[in-house]
């Protein structure tokens, strides 16, 4: 079987220019990265704006097993089947992270034959975005501490400093670290720490901008830390978000590349999905819809996390209403909930598939919340029994959702019209797209119905060092906002090990802390962290390169 770069490699690519002609977008239009690279202009906005939008279609999945869902894979994939089969679409993507590239999950380009290209570029550096929102994240805290060292005239408690550094690679050693050591002349020790660049405010910031000036409002929002006095202290009291906004003028831009079957493919932003909203940038879906009949896009892990926060924060912030939603399942998986271990997967099991399907259904009634149409796609492997298949079929038409077998990753698009097909169905009923709750609501009442609603928790539990930073988030008043909970994406708990649809839980809220310049409150439940590390084996053990520079091991 080849790899997926074995098989992104074999594909010739066509000129960027090419790819998006039939879109009406001319070379004018773009800023070029090379011949299969582009940003969007600043003029490519003024000439679409009066462009009546297509419809959006969110791709989301049950929740992440080590059976992978291909939920990249099914979204770039329905894409090219739309296009197959005469309807115009470009799919809008997250920007990988080197974190998980290097470490458990490998690339974030789709697989087989439904993979966006130049592959191996889009899941290393790309246009450098990720490096841009790096810089500027790093800038402030470098002006930070270089305020506090040349006399600290705002008057800034040392012990009370929220914001950290960050780095685009999971490295546990600098989750806590101490600088500012070594005398007088290297600055003022205090305790710091790392995030991963992915889960930094900036990042959210670049997704929910919607142009350049409103990038710099809301990072001059972003509070570093507090007053001894307790007062906020803000990226702008530092002046720094003028020279933040500089180094974020090009990585604002959403960047065209295109898939397997040249369709165009708008790939921007790159939050995690479980300390972070997880969804691509505002701009680029806007620009999706602009370019397109349907567009799709994907919203990160499964829809407790991704989805619920494409919904209520980027949805709610940007007025974006979705018309459908496709959640995306595989009979493996369905298994792994139902208490299969992964070496068992590929033996035909209905009664692990029957007992596993509890998980998918709860994705369903919490997507039926939103007031959206559903179409479950199965991703097919070649284990998979027909036995097996029937059956979620025939309980998916039972609840009264649409139901569609995928085959995007053996045959790209061609393996999409079904899917497609649906989907198309799908769009054709009504949508009455709400979101779940009010944003004046206390944070209290907030935390507790997407806890009750779409976790299926009992209560929420928080503990005193939430509850005094909830306290403090009230007092400054910025309380009434969206709040993205960041948890473990394995469980619709804060418990990773306990699977399917769990019942007779509390979702334990550790800390609470304001993203104010990306406008929401980020809670953490059980042991989620803001750095990963690297697993046993590395997945930057198996990348190389040969003598004519061709990567291999890159999946």
């Amino acid at each position: 079987m080849k790899s997926d770069i074995q098989i992104a490699n074999e594909v010739k690519m066509e000129n960027i220019e090419k790819v998006l002609e039939k879109f009406d977008i001319t070379y004018d239009d773009l800023e070029l990265y090379g011949n299969y690279k582009a940003k969007a202009s600043n003029s490519l906005y003024n000439k679409l704006k009066d462009k009546e939008n297509g419809k959006l279609v969110l791709v989301t999945a049950i929740n992440p097993t080590p059976a992978g869902e291909g939920k990249t894979t099914t979204t770039i994939g329905l894409s090219q089947a739309l296009n197959k089969i005469g309807v115009k679409s470009v799919v809008a993507l997250r920007e990988p992270s080197l974190g998980p590239c290097m470490g458990i999950k490998g690339g974030a380009a789709g697989g087989g034959y439904s993979q966006v290209v130049p592959m191996d570029e889009i899941n290393l550096h790309f246009t450098g975005d990720l490096h841009a929102i790096t810089t500027a994240n790093n800038l402030l805290s470098a002006m930070l501490d270089n305020h506090i060292h040349q006399g600290n005239s705002l008057n800034i408690d040392t012990r009370n400093i929220t914001w950290k550094r960050t780095l685009d690679m999971n490295d546990r050693a600098l989750r806590n670290v101490t600088i500012g050591l070594g005398g007088k002349i290297n600055g003022v020790p205090r305790e710091d720490g790392f995030m991963i660049t992915v889960a930094s405010e900036i990042m959210a910031i670049l997704c929910l901008a919607n142009d350049l000036q409103d990038l710099k409002e809301r990072l001059g929002k972003i509070i570093v830390g507090y007053s001894v006095s307790g007062e906020p202290i803000t990226a702008k009291d530092l002046k720094a978000n003028g020279a933040m906004t500089v180094l974020l003028k090009d990585a604002i831009k959403p960047n065209f590349v295109q898939t397997l079957e040249h369709t165009p493919a708008i790939i921007h932003g790159g939050p995690f999905a479980n300390i972070a909203h997880g969804c691509n940038s505002v701009q680029a879906t806007n620009l999706a819809l602009k370019l397109s009949d349907v567009a799709i896009t994907e919203a990160g892990f499964g829809a407790d996390l991704g989805a619920e926060k494409f919904f209520d924060i980027k949805c709610r912030m940007a007025d974006l209403k979705p018309d459908a939603v496709v959640i995306v399942a595989t009979i493996r998986s369905l298994k792994f909930n139902g208490g299969v271990e992964k070496q068992d997967f590929s033996t035909p099991n209905v009664e692990a598939v029957k007992k596993g399907f509890a998980n998918l259904e709860k994705h369903i009634e919490n997507v039926k919340k939103y007031g959206l149409p559903i179409v479950v796609t199965l991703n097919s492997f070649t284990t998979d029994t027909k036995e097996e298949i029937d059956f979620v079929k025939e309980q998916c038409e039972k609840i009264g959702v649409k139901f569609a077998l995928s085959e995007v990753w053996a045959k790209g698009g061609e393996g999409g019209i079904e899917l497609a097909n649906q989907v198309l169905e799908a769009l054709k009923e009504e949508a009455n797209f709400k979101v779940l709750y009010d944003e004046k609501l206390s944070i209290e009442e907030k935390l507790n119905i997407i806890a009750k609603e779409i976790y299926g928790a009992d209560s929420v539990k928080i503990l005193p060092k939430a509850k005094a930073e909830i306290d403090q988030i009230e007092k400054i008043g910025l309380d009434k906002m969206p709040i993205c909970i960041a948890k473990t994406p394995a469980s619709f708990s804060d418990n990773p090990n306990l699977l399917g649809r769990p019942t007779g839980f509390d979702i334990t809220i550790k800390e609470v802390r304001v993203s104010a310049g990306a406008g929401f409150i980020v809670a953490l439940a059980g042991d989620v962290m803001v750095m990963p590390g690297l697993p046993k084996l590395p997945a930057a053990e198996n990348l190389d390169i040969d003598e004519n520079g061709n990567i291999v091991g890159l999946f």
